[in-house]
């Protein structure tokens, strides 16, 4: 059994030191929140030792006690964050900051631990980083204002990387927590902001914003901007996300016509819909909860889908067909299996929405949610591989076909190896700030592969759903708890094996799927069942 031994006298004044719990409390695989002084713990014991660390998750401070423990790592219940239980480092996303961690003493039968009292009420830890030293003449350009960036940047400077660091955004923000736009438009832009603005200086990372690259030239390696300057680089990461798609319909160019993409957008929705006629093209995941979002705001909502069920593909009718009754309850009417032909206006302002059986709904605010384009145009003549969707290809380092380009997030296409390094293209949030750190330490030679298990969440209605995995090509669903008293985990199921899960009102346990993935377990269909 571990114990940390004496501390220094003046160490010890300045600490409180608590007895929290008897030794033979805990079992190994088992972890207990315990208080000291106002600050809540986290007391873990794993392979016979005790550790303790910070007892919230540094994403949205979930209570990590609720979480999944497996080995040494313990994840977050509500959106799959990981740390390590010993040294309190962030091991998987989303989240920038590791939890702090506290000293554990055990002393005849009794567990101790201690706090520094100037850290009493530290949540999270930002992890050690350098800054940049001018006479370093090495250059990496971060083409795009996302977590990928960001996490690409942070994770540079927290393995010693001292050269320059240029990040580029066409936003007018810096990096910012975007999945917060289509759940709550009506946000104060300081408030989502990933990192404040005078991280980036003290860290020595300049940020760009309102620039947009328009072009790369591989051979020499620069990359010309849309006011016409150019910057050189040795290395260059593409992380510049998806686009919403255009809707293609007569009127879509309309006043009142919002697809929802950045800050600007989703303050502009909030504003026009308050009181006014609503109508939602897509009954994707940002259309069903820019819907949910606008229920008690506007004066009424209409969703238009082209399926039976929102969903219908990715989770299944029977969850599908639960999230349409859940809006439903809120206000909102449902148009499915419909497609828009047209959007009428009236000096030059919308004013109905067509529908392809005829149907003419009222609408004073139009946004469309029809899915997501990569942002890779400006590669154009550069000979940097994309696919068919036009999303750009990367092995399992992030790496280009192209020398010192690499690329993250949304934009990418692919290995995924939970499925056998299938080729994929997946807009997740969390996904994106893996392939950011990812990216980082390939750059700096510290060859890694990519092996983060997709997760993500979406909400509406006061409720959040909950997946882990890649289910593309399932063949059945397995259910535990039931969808219509909505509370339920699905495990769906290929080749007689778990590739994918989603919940409800059922934590942790995509958590703990999230986690075994991870671990590389195999999850059969017997098991599920």
């Amino acid at each position: 059994m571990n114990t940390h031994q004496g501390v220094g006298q003046s160490e010890e004044q300045d600490e409180v030191t608590r007895l929290v719990c008897q030794e033979s409390d805990l079992h190994d695989g088992q972890m207990k929140e315990v208080t000291v002084e106002d600050q809540k713990v986290l007391l873990v014991r794993t392979n016979g030792q005790y550790s303790a660390v910070g007892s919230r998750c540094s994403h949205y401070n979930a209570p990590l006690i609720k979480g999944t423990l497996v080995g040494e790592s313990v994840r977050c219940p509500f959106h799959g964050a990981c740390f390590n239980v010993r040294t309190g480092d962030i091991e998987e996303y989303p989240g920038l900051d590791c939890l702090p961690t506290y000293k554990v003493n055990l002393q005849d039968g009794n567990v101790y631990v201690s706090i520094n009292k100037k850290s009493m009420k530290l949540t999270k830890r930002v992890r050690e980083m350098c800054t940049v030293q001018p006479d370093v003449k090495h250059t990496i350009l971060l083409v795009g204002g996302g977590p990928a960036s960001l996490v690409c940047a942070e994770t540079l400077r927290q393995n010693c990387y001292q050269g320059r660091i240029i990040m580029v955004t066409k936003d007018s923000l810096p990096p910012f927590d975007k999945p917060k736009l289509s759940k709550v438009m009506n946000v104060e832009s300081s408030s989502i902001l990933l990192r404040p603005h005078d991280f980036y200086q003290q860290h020595g990372i300049e940020m760009w914003t309102r620039k947009e690259v328009v072009s790369v030239n591989p051979a020499k390696k620069f990359v010309k901007m849309s006011d016409g300057t150019s910057e050189r680089y040795d290395q260059l990461l593409l992380s510049t996300g998806c686009r919403a798609c255009p809707l293609r319909c007569p009127g879509s160019n309309l006043k009142g016509v919002y697809l929802l993409q950045s800050y600007e957008d989703a303050k502009g929705i909030h504003t026009s819909s308050l009181g006014q006629r609503a109508v939602v093209i897509g009954a994707s995941f940002i259309g069903m909860e820019a819907a949910s979002y606008l229920s008690d705001k506007a004066a009424s909502v209409a969703l238009v889908g082209p399926t039976k069920y929102p969903f219908e593909k990715s989770l299944g009718p029977a969850i599908g067909k639960m999230t349409m009754e859940m809006l439903e309850e809120n206000n909102v009417k449902f148009f499915m299996d419909k497609k828009v032909t047209e959007i009428r206006g009236e000096n030059g302002k919308v004013k109905e929405v067509v529908l392809n059986d005829g149907t003419v709904l009222v609408a004073d605010v139009v946004i469309a949610g029809i899915g997501a384009i990569p942002n890779s145009h400006f590669l154009a003549g550069s000979d940097v591989a994309v696919d068919s969707r036009k999303a750009v290809i990367v092995d399992k380092f992030m790496r280009t076909n192209e020398a010192d380009i690499f690329s993250a997030g949304d934009v990418t296409s692919f290995p995924l190896s939970i499925r056998g390094d299938q080729r994929v293209n997946i807009g997740h949030w969390q996904m994106s700030h893996a392939h950011g750190r990812v990216a980082a330490l390939n750059m700096l030679n510290k060859p890694t592969p990519i092996e983060s298990v997709p997760f993500f969440w979406s909400m509406f209605a006061g409720k959040s759903i909950r997946y882990a995995g890649y289910g593309e090509g399932y063949t059945e669903i397995i259910f535990k708890g039931k969808v219509e008293e909505r509370k339920f985990l699905a495990f769906y199921i290929k080749d007689e094996v778990v590739v994918a899960a989603a919940s409800l009102m059922f934590d942790p346990a995509v958590a703990h799927v999230a986690e075994l993935m991870a671990k590389g377990n195999v999850i059969t269909k017997a098991q599920a069942q």
